[in-house]
C-alpha cells in the first residue's frame, strides 16, 4: 500500500512511523497484520475517550489503543494468527466491529476478521488496464448471476463473456450487507467484501481471472449513504449529518465539523479496491447524493488521489459517476472548476429510447417520448440542458457539449431501470424480438461508451427484482411500504413482490441455459456480431461527437446516425415505426456495403428488403422493415 497523496491535504492523515517494522510503510485504517504476526490497528473514534481491540483467540486478549490527535487511536500486537476475529471495545463497555473491517464472515453484527493482504498469489502483473475508449461494459448483480451467486461460480462465464465482446464486467456493490440477498445498496462496512459472495479472496480470484483474459473489472461503491441494518459508525464518531437528507439514509458528512476524516475514511476505501484488489474503475452510485459545499470537495479531491495512484503505478483507473442532474462539472477537469472524474451515465439516453420503443411516458418518462429526444442524445449525450422538465416541475441539466464522448455512459437497461419498475421486467418481456435488436443497436452504435445488463444479450425471460434480507422486521415492512410509494407515479397496477421474500431473489437468478435454443442462441449471436462490428469499424471505435452526424424522419419514424474517422464512413438507419420505413432519401450519393440488417432471417427477423451492394443515387429506393436498423459503410 502505497502512500495516499490524500494524506497531504486531510487534516491528521499524515503517514506517521511504524515503531521501525520492516513490513509497513504507514499507518493505514482498520487492521493490517504482516506476515511474522505483527498486526496493527488505527480507527477514527472522536466520540469515545478509550478504545481497546479484543482479540478472539483461544485465550482472550485485550489490546488497549493509545489515543492520538484527532480523535485517532491506534496500537498493535504481536503472535496475532490469520484470520483472528476482533472487536473495538468502546469507553469500556460498547463492543463494535471495525467501521473498516476487510471481513465480517458472521455478517453485519458480528465481529471483524483479520486477513493478510499480502497473502494472494496475483498472475496479471503485465495487466495496465483499457482506455476507457475500449470499455463495452457488462453490468452484473453477483448474487444473481449464477445459480451459486459467488464470485467464484462467475469465472467459468469469463470465456463466454470475452467472446460475446465485452471488455469489462461492471460489479454492483459487494460491501457487507445485512443477510445474504440485497442489491448492495444498504451495504454498511465498506471495506469489507460479502461474506456470502466469496469474502476478499473469491473477489481477488475473479479480478485475476479477468485480468488473465483480458477484461477489465469496475466495482460500484457507494458513498452517498450506508445502510440502515448493521450501521454502527455514528458510535465512533459525526460520519453523519443531519443538515441534509437522501431517500436512501443519513447523508455522509463531507463537509461539517471534523469532516476531513471522513473524507480520508472514503479516499482510503478507494485505493483500497485499487490497490489491493487490482480493480480498474469504481463506479460512484447517485453522486447526486453527496452535498458538499466545500471548496475542495470530496469528489475533486478522490478524483486527484486517484489520477496520482494510476500514474504511481502506471495503470490506467478510472472514477465514473451516476448523476441524475445532468451536470457537465462531473467530468470537467479540476483546473477548470470541475470534479475531474473520468466518466458519468446518461439516464436520459435510456429515458429517451425507452418512452420512444416501449411508449411508457408515466414517471421520469413523462419528459420523453419523441424521436428527437433520442436524436439530442446520440448527437450531444444530456436530453435536457437546463429547459423546463414536467417531472421535476423545474429546469433542468446543463449543456454537454463539451462533454467528450467517452465520458458517457449509455443503455437500454441496468439494473435501476429493470429493478426499479413494478415487477422487474426486462426488456424481454416489453419489446418483442424486433424492438431488443432495435434498442441494442441504438446503444452499442451510438459514439459512446455502451453498457449491457447481465443477460440482455440472449433476452433472459427473468425478472430483476428488487430484495433484501433484513434481520429487523420492523425495517422490512418499512422496505415494502418503502417500495409501494416508489411507485405512485407510475400506472403500474398491482402490489410489488415482497422485497424481503426470498422467492424475489431466487426468481431473480439468471437461466443461462436458455442462451442454447431459440430466439435466445440467435439473439445473443445478433449481439456479438454488433459488438464485433463495432470494434471492427474505425469510425465505431473511435468515439468522437464531433465526427457524428445524427437527423430524423418524422414522417417515416426514423432516425439516422453519420459517423466517419478519416476517409472511412458508416450509416445506421433506424426505423422506429410499426410499418416499412422509405429511407432513400437518407442515404448519400455513392457505393456502400450493407454490414448489418437486423431484420435478416439469420436473426430471426422477417427478412431483409435490402440489397448486399447499394448505389445510391437516381431513381435509388431503399426501405427498412419495421423496427429494425441498417448499417453500412461506403466502399
Amino acid at each position: 500500500m502505497v502512500q495516499s497523496s490524500s494524506e497531504s491535504t486531510v487534516e491528521g492523515s499524515t503517514t506517521r512511523d511504524r515503531r521501525n517494522h520492516p513490513t509497513f510503510q504507514e499507518w493505514r485504517l482498520g487492521a493490517t497484520r504482516a506476515t511474522d504476526g505483527h498486526c496493527e490497528f488505527l480507527v477514527w473514534a472522536p466520540g469515545v475517550s478509550r478504545v481497546a481491540v479484543r482479540l478472539f483467540e483461544e485465550s482472550e486478549r485485550v489490546v488497549e489503543l493509545a489515543p492520538e490527535p484527532h480523535g485517532y487511536h491506534q496500537g498493535a500486537a504481536d503472535s496475532i494468527q490469520p484470520n483472528v476475529r476482533y472487536t473495538y471495545r468502546l469507553d469500556g463497555n460498547k463492543e463494535r466491529a471495525d467501521p473498516a473491517s476487510r471481513f465480517q464472515p458472521e455478517g453485519v453484527h458480528g465481529p471483524s476478521q483479520v486477513i493478510e493482504t499480502s497473502a494472494f498469489e496475483w498472475n496479471d502483473q503485465e495487466w495496465r488496464g483499457l482506455e476507457l475508449e475500449d470499455y463495452i461494459f457488462y453490468e452484473l448483480h453477483t448474487g444473481t448471476y449464477t445459480t451459486e451467486g459467488t464470485f467464484d461460480a462467475i469465472i467459468p462465464r469469463i470465456a463466454d463473456l470475452k467472446s460475446l465482446g465485452v471488455s469489462a464486467i461492471e460489479l454492483m456493490p459487494v460491501a457487507q450487507f445485512p443477510g445474504g440477498r440485497n442489491w448492495g445498496y444498504d451495504g454498511v462496512f465498506p471495506f469489507a467484501v460479502q461474506s456470502t459472495y466469496g469474502g476478499p479472496e473469491g473477489l481477488k480470484r475473479l479480478v485475476n481471472a479477468c485480468h488473465c483474459e483480458g477484461l477489465a473489472v469496475v466495482l460500484d461503491v457507494v458513498y452517498n449513504h450506508l445502510g440502515p441494518e448493521g450501521n454502527y459508525l455514528g458510535d465512533f464518531g459525526p460520519y453523519f449529518t443531519d443538515r441534509y437528507q437522501t431517500p436512501w439514509g443519513q447523508a455522509i458528512n463531507f463537509d461539517g465539523p471534523q469532516s476531513d476524516h471522513v473524507v480520508r475514511f472514503f479516499i482510503e476505501n478507494a485505493i483500497y479496491w485499487l490497490d489491493d484488489f487490482h480493480i480498474d474503475s469504481l463506479r460512484l452510485d447517485a453522486i447526486h447524493g453527496i452535498v458538499d459545499r466545500n471548496a475542495q470537495p470530496f469528489l475533486a479531491l478522490l478524483s486527484s488521489v486517484v489520477d496520482d495512484f494510476g500514474r504511481q503505478h502506471g495503470r490506467r483507473v478510472n472514477l465514473i459517476a451516476e448523476s441524475d442532474l445532468n451536470d457537465f462539472r462531473v467530468v470537467t477537469p479540476r483546473t477548470a472548476g470541475g470534479y475531474g472524474l473520468h466518466a458519468q451515465w446518461s439516464d436520459d439516453f435510456q429515458h429517451a429510447l425507452h418512452s420512444l420503443q416501449a411508449e411508457e411516458h408515466d414517471g421520469y418518462y413523462a419528459d420523453f417520448g419523441t424521436l428527437d429526444h433520442l436524436r439530442k442524445a446520440l448527437h450531444e449525450g444530456f436530453v435536457f440542458t437546463g429547459e423546463y422538465s414536467s417531472f421535476r416541475q423545474r429546469r433542468h441539466g446543463s449543456s454537454s457539449s463539451t462533454i467528450k464522448a467517452p465520458q458517457l455512459v449509455v443503455f437500454s437497461q441496468n439494473h435501476d431501470q429493470v429493478g426499479n419498475r413494478l415487477f422487474g421486467e426486462r426488456s424481454s418481456a416489453l419489446l418483442p424480438m424486433e424492438g431488443q435488436k432495435l434498442s441494442a443497436g441504438v446503444v452499442v452504435l451510438s459514439p459512446y461508451l455502451p453498457l449491457l445488463f447481465m443477460g440482455e444479450e440472449y433476452g433472459e425471460t427473468a425478472p430483476f427484482l428488487y430484495f433484501t434480507s433484513h434481520y429487523d422486521p420492523i425495517l422490512g415492512e418499512a422496505v415494502r411500504q418503502g417500495r409501494r410509494a416508489e411507485f405512485s407515479a407510475f400506472s403500474w397496477d398491482g402490489d410489488p413482490p415482497d422485497p424481503q421474500a426470498e422467492s424475489s431473489f431466487l426468481r431473480s437468478k439468471l437461466d443461462h441455459n436458455l442462451r442454447d435454443r431459440q430466439p435466445h442462441r440467435a439473439l445473443w449471436g445478433f449481439y456479438r456480431e454488433l459488438i464485433r462490428l463495432r470494434k471492427a469499424s474505425r469510425p465505431l471505435r473511435h468515439l468522437d461527437k464531433g465526427r457524428s452526424d445524427v437527423g430524423i424522419c418524422e414522417s417515416e419514424e426514423s432516425l439516422f446516425v453519420r459517423r466517419w474517422w478519416k476517409t472511412e464512413e458508416v450509416l445506421a438507419l433506424f426505423n422506429f415505426g410499426n410499418r416499412s420505413a422509405n429511407l432513400s432519401a437518407y442515404i448519400p450519393p455513392g457505393e456502400w456495403r450493407t454490414r448489418l440488417d437486423s431484420a435478416d432471417t439469420k436473426w430471426l427477423g422477417p427478412g431483409t428488403m435490402v440489397s448486399q451492394m447499394v448505389s445510391a443515387g437516381e431513381n435509388f429506393e431503399l426501405n427498412l422493415q419495421p423496427k429494425s436498423f441498417c448499417l453500412f459503410d461506403r466502399i
